[in-house]
């Protein structure tokens, strides 16, 4: 890190005093700390200081330690220690801090820097003539993904041109900053990308498919996929049909492989099982479907279980499930009978709905709270 040290004498004032909205808020803030610690209160008072005056002079570093029962040198080793402070005067009405990190030294910072040279001062830290500008490069500012980026102020201008910068810098000579918009200075919300998002735009519908076509498809891609014998791989180099057998004898495979089609559809196999499972809600003549009940006078507040929301429930209403004591008490395979005609996947399980359901039908929100250890939803 460079020395950092005051300004010289002849540009520092011979006192310092809060205005009175800095004052009675800099009280405010030391009293947010306890008795003993106040000294905690020296950063955001030296930041006051600086945005009241533009910089940090001896008398303000002088005050604060007064206020905060410091002694100076420990209000100066944390002014000249963090180059947040300016430690000199700087201009009166915008000082640019460039970034000169490597992304934004990448996207063109440089030029920007070339612009302060140009428009401002050569040198950074120095002010133009009416004092009213002046520069310098920083370290990473935190918009990296939006460089080539300045801060003026608390405020940051991203996305920037050289010549963007330079109708910035215009703006604030001629006292108008107030009228230019932080953040991105293209076509750009914030960080996301540059002309509008890229993914997820829409949302595709899956392709219905019938259980008898899901099934076929399947049992063809199996045989498609089934390895020719070696003896069989060997006869079908030969097209003779005095040397070749094969070509001798009819070909029987479309109708083992219709006979297979038939089965499958009789039978499913392990494969094709779970195609012909999920493509539709389980039946609700089904002996697994858990008992309904008439909708009683005042139905328990299903939503208060996690993972059933107002359409869950009106859902589980049609089925006749109004309380927590019937989805306490279902056993495994209505739980999955439930899963399935939700199309949940195993929701049910992952979420407990019985454990829940077994302590809000006990007591309510205080066993709940008891079992869980926080509030239901």
């Amino acid at each position: 890190m460079s020395v950092r040290r005051l300004a010289e004498d002849q540009f520092q004032p011979a006192a310092f005093a809060f205005n009175d909205e800095n004052a009675a808020w800099a009280e405010k803030t030391i009293q947010k700390y306890p008795a003993g610690r106040q000294q905690s209160a020296v950063i955001p008072l030296l930041m006051r200081a600086q945005e009241q005056d533009g910089w940090v002079t001896r008398a303000a570093i002088e005050r604060i330690a007064d206020m905060l029962d410091m002694a100076y040198i420990r209000v100066l080793e944390v002014a000249t220690f963090y180059t947040q402070f300016q430690l000199n005067p700087v201009g009166t009405r915008a000082h640019v801090q460039v970034c000169g990190t490597t992304p934004c030294m990448l996207r063109g910072s440089e030029s920007l820097m070339a612009v302060c040279k140009s428009k401002i001062h050569h040198h950074p830290f120095e002010r133009n003539a009416s004092g009213t500008l002046s520069w310098e490069e920083v370290e990473c500012l935190g918009a990296c993904v939006n460089a080539p980026m300045v801060m003026i102020g608390k405020d940051t201008y991203e996305d920037l041109t050289p010549e963007r910068l330079e109708e910035i810098i215009d703006t604030f000579e001629a006292g108008n900053g107030a009228s230019v918009t932080p953040g991105p200075q293209i076509n750009r919300h914030f960080s996301s990308p540059e002309g509008g998002p890229t993914t997820l735009l829409t949302e595709e519908k899956p392709k219905k498919v019938s259980t008898k076509k899901a099934v076929q498809e399947a049992v063809t891609a199996t045989i498609d996929a089934a390895p020719v014998p070696p003896s069989e791989a060997a006869r079908a180099k030969s097209t003779d049909a005095e040397t070749n057998a094969a070509l001798k004898t009819p070909v029987t495979a479309p109708k083992a492989a219709a006979k297979n089609v038939k089965a499958v559809e009789d039978q499913p196999a392990p494969a094709t099982a779970a195609l012909v499972q999920n493509a539709g809600k389980p039946s609700l003549g089904d002996k697994n479907r858990p008992a309904g009940i008439e909708k009683p006078a005042a139905p328990d507040d299903l939503k208060m279980i996690s993972g059933v929301g107002p359409k869950i429930e009106a859902t589980l209403h049609e089925i006749g499930i109004f309380t927590f004591t019937q989805i306490a008490g279902w056993k495994k395979a209505e739980r999955e009978w439930v899963d399935g005609y939700l199309n949940f996947k195993g929701r049910i399980e992952r979420d407990d709905w019985v454990k829940q359901a077994k302590a809000l039908a006990k007591g309510g929100e205080a066993e709940y709270i008891k079992v869980f250890g926080k509030k239901p939803r």
